[in-house]
């Protein structure tokens, strides 16, 4: 017999996934929109980082963030998309947050919003093993 944790977990799984899910979702989606929204701004800035192809990178880099969080709200191709999301993740910390640029607050501040991004990479590893849950496109037909 498991703990009221256990059972809770147990019982609840699939709303907790379905949470989950909205939480990883919930940053990505009008960030992801905002960058379709305003591609050329996006584009500057990655070139500001010294991203190579900027205008191309953008566009695929928008797509990705933007319709690779759709899924993951939705539960669709959960797998795929959660790891496609955690690489996305990781080259946005890798470009956008160089902690070991900056001296100072800068450096705290880069340093937070990379460990940030990390966590979150966490959160798509784990939705990638354990899968959406029940409340997802991927399970509709399956009991």
């Amino acid at each position: 017999m498991g703990s009221y944790l256990d059972r809770l977990a147990a019982a609840g799984g699939s709303f907790f996934m379905l949470l989950g899910r909205l939480a990883l979702a919930a940053i990505f989606v009008p960030s992801g929109f905002n960058k379709l929204t305003h591609i050329d701004a996006f584009a500057h800035n990655l070139a500001s980082h010294g991203v190579p192809l900027p205008g191309l990178m953008a566009v695929i880099a928008a797509c990705v963030e933007f319709l690779g969080s759709i899924a993951i709200v939705l539960g669709f191709k959960t797998r795929y998309a959660a790891l496609l999301m955690a690489i996305f993740t990781g080259f946005a910390a890798l470009i956008a947050h160089r902690f070991w640029q900056v001296q100072g607050a800068a450096y705290e501040a880069q340093h937070i919003q990379f460990m940030k991004n990390v966590a979150i990479i966490g959160g798509y590893l784990c939705l990638f093993v354990a899968g959406p849950g029940a409340f997802a496109m991927d399970r509709r037909g399956r009991r």
